[in-house]
Formats: structure tokens, C-alpha cells, sequence
């Protein structure tokens, strides 16, 4: 396999208002909260590295104290790391960093708070989402998959049954256009507290079919992808542990008990 040349933006910044899982753990970002005696963070960092398709990490964090930990020192040391101060939001963030890539614009997105990826879920991501003819591709898992193994686990699906999925946290801006995406993302961001304007740009047809559980995902992801100007899809992953962040703390006593069964295994 050639040398890892694509980027990645990891998200890490802090919530707005605060974030009441960092103040419980006693940490300043919700990324630095230890999981089985690891940042989440540095979990992340460690399996975007496994992976053999990243060649530079670009940590958005606001959070000078990071440079004392010595693998994020080590990592910076030998290139592969860069720490990049957030935007307002997400959205802002991923479209400042996208903004300043040269060349071919390709970068793969994650999020901080994903402790139990692992090389191989990114290695697979990446590959397969290579091969997608779109400038955006999303993953997601479906609800099968992620309750074959957990099925009490609390998710919000999109869809309609049987074909429900819930997001994965990997995205991977394929071309150019993706920035496209990335500034209708930032639009919808902006308009989340004027639900009239929501329903103006994304359309009251679309809404009224997913209130009815009818709207066909991909029919969906085609009308999104008009409205950004830009081609979207959707990629399920066979993995159900990419569907599983760090919203609650309920969820980090099961990734603790899943990651101390990996060890066990």
C-alpha cells in the first residue's frame, strides 16, 4: 500500500454553555475524559494513526494543555499531528480547515468523544468510501446492526423501518465540492433556532414524509444533495461500535465494559 496522504479533522472543541460530562470527570473538554485510563481523545488519535490512511491529524481544540501529553508531543514531533483552534461550532470548524487544504481536497471528519474505533473501522471507512461516487460520504449504521449486539442501547434512527440507521461520526469530504456541503451544514446550523427557515430551506414535503416515517432515505439524501449542491451517500458500516459516542454517562460505563472486554479477549 502507497504512503497515507489523506487528513484528518478531528473535533474536539468544547460545547457552548459547557458540558456537564467534562465537569463531572473534572477535565475541561469533554475529550479529555479517561476511558479505561485513556483520554478519549488520545484513543482516537491512536486509531486514526493504526489505520495506515492517515497522514496528518488536525486536532481541533482549544486546549493549550494538550501539548503536555506526551503522545499528542510525539505525534506533533514527527508531523503527524497539528492543533487547530475552533471555530463557533462544528460546522465552521470543519469548513475553515477544509478551506485551507491545497491540491485535492480530501479529508476524512471525526469527532473526539468515538473512543471505540479502532484501525481497521477507519482503514474500512476510508476504502470503501473511496469508492463512492459522491463528494460527501456519511456513515451510518443500521439498526440491525447495532442491535444484534446492543440492543438496548439508546439511538435516534433516520428512516424509515426497516432500513433505520443512525449516524457514525466518520465522514469523508471526497472532492472539492464537499465545502459545499460543509456550508449548507454551517446554513442549517445557523437557522436551528428559527424552525421556519429550516422548513424554507430544506423544504415542508421532505419534513411532512419523515413525520409520516415515509421518506425514503435515499430519496433523502438526492434532495439534500440538490438543495447543498453537492452529491451526498450514505455508507453503512459493519461495525456496530461506530454508532456508539459519548453523549451520556451511561454510555461511558458500557464503553468501559467494552473496551475491558477487548483486553480480555
Amino acid at each position: 500500500m502507497s504512503a497515507p496522504s489523506l487528513r484528518a479533522f478531528l473535533l474536539a472543541g468544547r460545547r457552548t454553555g459547557g458540558d456537564a460530562l467534562a465537569e463531572a470527570a473534572g477535565v475541561s473538554h469533554k475529550a479529555r475524559i479517561p476511558v479505561a485510563g485513556v483520554p478519549m481523545v488520545v484513543r482516537v488519535l491512536r486509531a486514526l494513526r493504526g489505520s495506515g490512511r492517515i497522514a496528518e491529524t488536525w486536532l481541533c481544540i482549544d486546549d493549550p494543555e494538550l501539548t503536555g501529553c506526551s503522545e499528542i508531543a510525539d505525534a506533533r514531533a514527527r508531523g503527524e499531528l497539528r492543533l487547530v483552534a475552533p471555530e463557533r461550532g462544528p460546522s465552521a470548524s470543519v469548513a475553515s480547515m477544509f478551506g485551507q487544504l491545497e491540491g485535492a481536497q480530501t479529508a476524512l471528519v471525526t469527532t473526539a468523544d468515538h473512543p471505540l474505533l479502532e484501525p481497521a473501522m477507519i482503514a474500512h471507512f476510508v476504502d470503501e468510501a473511496a469508492r463512492v461516487d459522491a463528494d460527501v460520504v456519511v456513515g451510518v449504521v443500521a439498526e440491525e446492526t447495532l442491535r444484534a449486539r446492543y440492543p438496548d442501547v439508546p439511538r435516534t434512527f433516520l428512516g424509515p423501518r426497516p432500513t433505520r440507521v443512525t449516524g457514525a461520526n466518520l465522514f469523508l469530504l471526497r472532492t472539492p465540492r464537499a465545502a459545499r456541503a460543509v456550508a449548507f451544514w454551517q446554513e442549517m446550523d445557523a437557522r436551528r433556532k428559527q424552525p421556519w427557515r429550516l422548513v424554507s430551506r430544506i423544504g415542508l414535503g421532505s419534513l411532512a414524509r419523515y413525520a409520516l416515517g415515509r421518506l425514503d432515505l435515499d430519496e433523502a439524501v438526492r434532495d439534500l444533495s440538490e438543495r447543498a449542491g453537492a452529491r451526498a451517500a450514505l455508507l453503512a458500516l459493519p461495525f456496530p461500535e461506530c454508532a456508539l459516542d459519548v453523549d451520556r454517562p451511561e454510555h461511558l460505563s458500557l464503553i468501559e465494559e467494552i473496551l475491558t472486554t477487548r483486553r480480555s479477549g
